[in-house]
């Protein structure tokens, strides 16, 4: 029987949850919301009608406003707060994370400030005993909470870990595959959502398949670069946390950050599209923070800079296009 602990009560945090409790075999599994009303609404109605409106959820699923009494004695303690909230959240579960728990990431970005991943995040604040591993991949959480098959990636330096959130997430419609390359599943897992924000202002301006085929494609191009530069495996960002997200997110119209970037391409400006959203679109900083990655590290990256541009200097998404289309001419590589 295992314990399990999801820390953050938005859309993705809930179908995780009630994916876990679904699956039986456990002896519980107990949702932490920032938001009183979500655990209400959870233990009340079964219901997360803020994140995830008109999802029944498994009666047996428990939620929490309590942090640290949530994490206590979990085996296994899913990290699923929004990004920039990640160290705050997780540090204060430390004290109270088990030792040798498996503590598994499934926020897809970087830390706004400090631009580090999340398992680096969740190494600085969490014991060094806890096992730290990440899940990625191509799965909208309404999705995985209808029960449509899925496939993902787990990921672990040690590949003993990746196989234990191999079998605790893996069920007949959500496939978990293992992996060790945790910068490569992350960095894909993050990086997609800038791709997916431009694909959306392609959308919004009106243009068509061309383009939007050669977005994705020298966006995926663009993300194996620094990930290779952080030292990810080229190969990784083929499969399901690269190539598989990043199709997703920018085609799915499900996806936060496509949405987003077609309300830039109709003309909206960024404060505006924001207002009134409920749910992180995680690609906003992770561009920033892309562009100050590859400065780093001497990559270029033409796409994340003119999502930037748009975002946070004024620039219209028509001008980023073509600047984008003008630059000059050179031999197609990937690396």
């Amino acid at each position: 029987m295992t314990r399990i602990a999801v820390i953050g009560g938005g859309a993705w945090g809930t179908a995780l949850a009630d994916l876990l409790v679904r699956k039986g075999g456990l002896e519980s599994v107990t949702l932490w919301a920032r938001e009183p009303e979500v655990v209400e609404h959870v233990n009340r109605d079964h219901l997360n009608p803020v994140f995830l409106p008109g999802a029944a959820l498994a009666p047996a699923l428990r939620a929490s406003g309590d942090v640290a009494e949530t994490v206590r004695g979990a085996d296994v303690v899913v990290s699923a707060a929004p990004c920039h909230a990640v160290r705050d959240v997780m540090a204060r579960t430390a004290a109270g994370v088990a030792r040798g728990a498996v503590v598994v990431s499934v926020s897809k970005g970087l830390e706004p400030e400090r631009l580090n991943t999340m398992s680096c995040v969740l190494g600085e604040v969490l014991p060094k005993t806890a096992k730290i591993a990440v899940l990625s991949g191509p799965s909208f959480a309404q999705e995985v909470y209808a029960r449509q098959p899925t496939a993902v990636v787990a990921a672990a330096k040690d590949h003993r870990v990746a196989q234990r959130v191999q079998q605790v997430f893996s069920t007949s419609y959500f496939r978990v595959y293992s992996a060790t390359d945790v910068v490569g599943v992350e960095l894909g897992g993050a990086l997609k959502n800038v791709i997916a924000l431009a694909a959306g202002i392609l959308e919004g301006l009106g243009l068509g398949y061309n383009t939007r085929a050669a977005l994705i494609t020298r966006g995926l191009a663009e993300i194996t670069r620094l990930g290779v530069a952080l030292g990810a495996e080229p190969a990784t960002f083929a499969g399901l946390a690269g190539m598989g997200d990043l199709m997703l997110t920018a085609t799915g119209p499900l996806s936060r950050n496509h949405q987003l970037g077609v309300d830039l391409g109709l003309g909206k400006r960024l404060e505006d599209a924001l207002a009134g959203r409920a749910t992180v679109a995680e690609g906003v900083n992770t561009a920033r923070s892309a562009v100050t990655l590859g400065e780093r590290h001497g990559v270029e990256l033409p796409i994340a800079r003119e999502v930037t541009a748009v975002l946070f200097q004024g620039k219209s998404p028509r001008q980023a296009v073509s600047d984008l289309m003008e630059r000059e001419l050179k031999a197609e590589q990937w690396r």
